[in-house]
């Protein structure tokens, strides 16, 4: 399929320090209808299929049908690792089993994790579009048709914030729905994208249930000083993008520039195959819920709050 360049579509982002901003219309087209979260502590009506800890939070999490989640998520966790071409800007796959939590209690909204990953990652300031996304909700709402994409600040105490993204799923149906293989699984979670491979056809973001893929027209617009020689950004010119959970980084020892900027540690980004780290602790000891957990795609981000 031709890659010719075509005009932007969409909104056009503002610069780092204003905001980045997507037309609420058509994130919430994409993002469908309302979510299944926790909010101000109010838990949904599916939760009590989730994960449970004791009042001490010494239980081990225990997944439907008696099965301990992370020996689940671990040893079953559908990884489709097409032979595609190696992701030549990161080190190779280790054991780890890459995966984050977010506890959107302690998120206040300041989108300093949207505008980390902007600039990690080499999106076009014109592309009118963000990896991340930071719904402002209602106290108590779990409806994200009423939530709003285009506020102000953040940090609003009568409101609650839901950061979404690409998920990282174990069964990731973007991967099942591209029809040459340009999409994959890697052994450590990632779902990548091969972009010289990509035929822009765009079947993966129509079978995205999170809407977390985003296609560039043109090639993305840098600032020459802020460009990131770590990671390939002319190659995106009219192809699918997404989140890569920082591949470039957190195969190198470094977390994810999103949960490095968060300036209220909302964000633990860590191995599932380490029982010591944050995300193996916290899914361990606390009640957690994954976004649209019924569709049964295993999302690698869970949510706690």
């Amino acid at each position: 399929m031709s890659k010719n360049k075509k005009p932007a579509r969409g909104s056009t982002p503002p610069a780092p320090e204003k905001g980045y901003t997507l037309s609420r219309r058509r994130f919430l087209e994409g993002l469908g209808g309302a979510a299944g979260v926790l909010a101000a502590g109010t838990i949904p009506a599916f939760a009590s299929t989730l994960p449970n800890t004791t009042e001490s939070g010494t239980e081990s999490s225990v997944a439907p049908g008696g099965e301990n989640v992370l020996e689940r998520i671990i040893e079953e966790d559908g990884a489709i690792n097409y032979p595609g071409k190696p992701v030549y800007y990161a080190d190779p796959a280790g054991k780890e089993k890459w995966a984050m939590v977010i506890d959107v209690k302690a998120c206040i909204g300041c989108r300093r994790c949207v505008y980390a990953c902007v600039k990690e990652n080499n999106i076009g300031r014109d592309s009118g579009f963000t990896y991340i996304q930071v719904l402002e909700m209602e106290p108590g709402s779990v409806d994200v048709e009423s939530s709003v994409l285009d506020y102000g600040e953040g940090g609003d105490p009568d409101k609650w914030y839901m950061p979404v993204q690409c998920m990282q799923c174990a069964k990731p149906t973007c991967v099942y729905g591209c029809p040459v293989k340009a999409t994959w699984k890697e052994p450590d979670g990632i779902v990548v994208i091969d972009y010289d491979k990509c035929i822009a056809c765009r079947n993966c973001m129509v079978t995205c249930p999170y809407f977390a893929r985003h296609f560039n027209w043109t090639e993305p617009s840098i600032p020459a000083n802020e460009v990131n020689p770590k990671v390939p950004y002319k190659e995106k010119a009219g192809v699918v993008e997404k989140c890569t959970f920082c591949i470039q980084r957190t195969r190198n020892g470094a977390t994810t520039a999103c949960t490095e900027a968060c300036p209220v540690g909302a964000r633990k980004f860590g191995d599932l195959n380490d029982p010591e780290s944050d995300v193996s602790i916290l899914l361990k000891t606390r009640r957690v819920f994954r976004f649209k957990e019924e569709l049964g795609n295993e999302p690698m981000i869970w949510y706690v709050g």
